[in-house]
């Protein structure tokens, strides 16, 4: 058997008993391109016998009675073929390919050859790397893949798209967003001087921490305060 050989490694095998397909990836997007599907002429062939058999096993118990009308070698000649079709191609295959026909094995090797010269006209080889490429990844004017020689408007749009993003980062980081005071406030305790805490009452002596009023003025001033905050009266 011809061992098969692409002109590419990159690809897989559709094919089934009952036809060959198969698909070329490009090496750089991989990106497919599946071959047109060739119906495997025999496994047609073995359906049509394996029906032929099925008739023939009818007439054979048919025949037993008429002989005079159909020999017996025919009959038993008809199940023998419709025997080896059954075995030849068989309905379920226990692994990929195996026990398959080497009649079925020479179509599947003429129909990937015929795949081979379908899918070279959709790629390209890069002299320099040796990639097999898709039309997205090859540039004409080079005459190389695009990893090797980008295409000169492509990364032009792309530069100046990462430009404008960097400066709208740049920009937005020197924006002022945020306009309010950010203050950070600890209240002391009038009493032990020490923090006391967001209650009520000192946390580490219990003297109250609430509001007292000015007798002049009326507003409300922290408690241990001196001299009132509003109108300057002492406390």
């Amino acid at each position: 058997m011809v061992k098969m050989q692409s002109f590419t490694r990159n690809m897989s095998d559709n094919s089934t008993e009952a036809g060959f397909q198969f698909t070329f990836y490009c090496d750089i997007c991989d990106s497919g391109y599946k071959s047109e599907f060739i119906a495997s002429k025999t496994y047609k062939k073995g359906a049509l016998l394996r029906g032929l058999g099925r008739a023939a096993g009818v007439g054979a118990s048919i025949g037993a009675g008429i002989a005079g009308l159909k020999g017996m070698s025919e009959v038993a000649e008809a199940a023998n073929i419709a025997e080896r079709a059954a075995y030849d191609t068989p309905d379920i295959i226990s692994e990929r390919f195996q026990g398959m026909s080497p009649a079925w094995h020479k179509e599947h090797q003429a129909a990937f050859d015929a795949a081979v010269n379908e899918a070279k006209a959709k790629f390209q080889r890069c002299p320099r790397c040796h990639k097999w490429v898709c039309e997205n990844d090859w540039n004409s004017e080079e005459g190389l893949c695009t990893d090797d020689a980008p295409s000169v408007a492509t990364e032009v749009a792309a530069a100046k798209a990462q430009r404008a993003k960097d400066q709208i980062w740049e920009k937005a980081s020197k924006a002022d967003i945020f306009t309010g005071k950010i203050e950070s406030k600890q209240t002391l305790c009038p009493q032990c001087g020490k923090p006391a805490g967001s209650g009520k009452f000192c946390q580490n002596c219990g003297a109250s921490l609430a509001m007292g009023k000015c007798p002049k003025c009326g507003a409300s001033n922290p408690a241990g305060t001196k001299f009132c905050g509003e109108c300057g009266a002492k406390l």
